[in-house]
């Protein structure tokens, strides 16, 4: 009896293997559907409204994602490229306002502040440059933008990589979005990184819409950008 007891301990331990084989790799194959089928979502909602710098169509304002800002308070080279594009596109006269959308969680870590700053010391008037402090994430970026700041077209601006969801996460808020994506600091690793990244980015984003839950902060309607776009 005791070696037929082992053998069907040995049977089943082998059982439960086999199945947690299975489970791991179901869980993989739906993963990796998921995902494609996200990406391939975002890159439909954003079809034909991705464009170069110099064929994007006018609109009131560009709307520049924030991204990571250094310990000395000065915007890291991805974000440096979103605000050297802005910037042109702001001379070209194909925006007439900047809103700069990112983190300000805490007190030490200003993603708009910095933006802002490292705008109007280049030449943007300060009354053309508009704030959103609670842009924690594209989602609420774009959120924002449309009921916050009652934007109803606009250009997107960030890297290439990041357009397509960018872009398509506006449309779906309502707002008449293009978008222009920076290629310049491709030799960078994190460019590496944040391509893969798209990935997981855009199940979250999926599933940021199917739940249609508000952004971390909302509040009373705020006339930053009607003011900057009748400024002088």
């Amino acid at each position: 009896m005791r070696g037929w007891f082992g053998v069907a301990k040995r049977w089943w331990n082998i059982r439960r293997v086999r199945w947690a084989l299975v489970a791991v790799a179901a869980g993989a194959v739906l993963a990796t559907g998921g995902s494609v089928a996200s990406v391939a979502w975002l890159r439909s909602g954003a079809e034909g409204h991705i464009f170069t710098e110099a064929e994007v169509p006018e609109a009131p304002v560009a709307l520049v994602l924030g991204t990571k800002v250094e310990a000395d308070g000065t915007p890291s080279p991805f974000l440096t490229a979103r605000l050297e594009l802005a910037q042109r596109l702001f001379t070209a006269g194909k925006v007439r306002a900047i809103l700069v959308s990112g983190d300000n969680m805490h007190a030490d870590y200003n993603e708009p502040g910095a933006m802002r700053r490292w705008l109007v010391d280049r030449g943007v008037p300060s009354n053309k440059v508009v704030p959103d402090y609670a842009g924690f994430d594209t989602y609420d970026s774009c959120a924002r933008a449309k009921r916050i700041f009652g934007v109803e077209r606009l250009t997107v601006v960030t890297q290439s990589f990041h357009l397509p969801r960018a872009v398509a996460l506006c449309r779906h808020f309502g707002i008449d979005a293009n978008g222009v994506g920076d290629d310049t600091v491709q030799r960078y690793a994190k460019w590496r990184i944040g391509s893969t990244r798209e990935y997981g980015a855009s199940v979250k984003a999926a599933v940021d819409v199917i739940s249609g839950h508000d952004p971390v902060h909302l509040g009373r309607h705020e006339t930053g950008v009607d003011d900057a776009l009748r400024a002088g």
